[in-house]
């Protein structure tokens, strides 16, 4: 199989698993698939871990910190047996039952490290299937703890009923159309109506780094030589030596002699077993 390892801006990306012979269209349209399926993935999991510490959402313009209403707005709060103050104000508080909030954090979180970019250095090839499955298990997992079903206002119902209801959440910009996609390896972008191996040749055991685009924007911005942990490390690692070399330069010319490397009967006393036999009453 050919790896498509996708790389985005912020280092985030993932793994996705192709063939020499597939339509670089029905390429395109699987990676934005997954892209975009992941974005919903990060959506959901935020909203459904808010949900199961403090319940629903509250209207927009109901929304507000529950104890400040309550004291100088002289509004009536209502609370259920597991009521936990929302710190945001966002949320009702009205928490699930415990049990249904474990496994509504646990499906949360298995949905969350199948996403993870980690999943990139663990070889793992994500597909647009396995990913629709673990939405569904998270759905589910809200249906368990809320049978009656959540306001239609709650993030959590939007982004799982549909993509749609990315819009106007964080993520809504970095959502890609599958028809105004370009994919690109090396600064070539795959020309549609074309397949794999007009780009790749035929070799099934291909591995390239490649990037979605919107379409017309041109090739994407070349990665530095040098990453942003490697230049800290590197300028870390300058300073240190700059201030070792400011060290030696103020020290006299025979300081090294009072060091222990500069002994020459130390290894003698090492090899005895008396490096470190110090005289009666002397503190070091």
């Amino acid at each position: 199989m050919v790896v498509i390892s996708i790389k985005n801006a912020d280092g985030d990306g993932f793994l996705f698993e192709t063939t020499t012979s597939t339509r670089n269209d029905d390429l395109i349209a699987s990676l934005v698939e997954v892209q975009n399926g992941r974005l919903r993935a990060r959506v959901a999991i935020d909203a459904v871990r808010g949900l199961a510490k403090h319940g629903p959402m509250k209207k927009p313009e109901e929304a507000g910190l529950d104890e400040v209403k309550g004291k100088y707005m002289g509004e009536a709060l209502e609370k259920g047996q597991h009521y936990a103050s929302d710190p945001t104000g966002v949320r009702t508080g009205q928490a699930p039952d415990p049990k249904f909030a474990e496994v509504l954090l646990r499906t949360a979180q298995d949905l969350s490290d199948y996403i993870d970019r980690g999943q990139v250095q663990k070889r793992v090839a994500l597909t647009a299937t396995e990913l629709k499955d673990k939405l569904s298990n998270l759905r589910g997992a809200v249906v368990m703890a809320y049978p009656m079903g959540l306001p239609e206002w709650d993030t959590v119902k939007l982004v799982l009923d549909s993509e749609e209801g990315l819009q106007g959440s964080s993520v809504a910009n970095e959502v890609l159309d599958s028809d105004s996609t370009s994919l690109w390896v090396a600064g070539k972008e795959f020309q549609r109506g074309q397949l794999v191996s007009d780009r790749l040749g035929k070799n099934e055991k291909t591995k390239v780094i490649a990037k979605l685009q919107k379409s017309g924007e041109g090739p994407p911005a070349r990665e530095p030589i040098v990453s942003e942990n490697e230049r800290k490390a590197m300028m870390a690692h300058y300073f240190k030596r700059q201030e070792e070399l400011k060290r030696l330069a103020e020290s006299e010319d025979d300081d090294y002699l009072n060091s222990a490397w500069a002994d020459s009967k130390e290894m003698k006393r090492n090899l005895q077993g008396l490096g470190n036999v110090r005289a009666p009453g002397l503190q070091f």
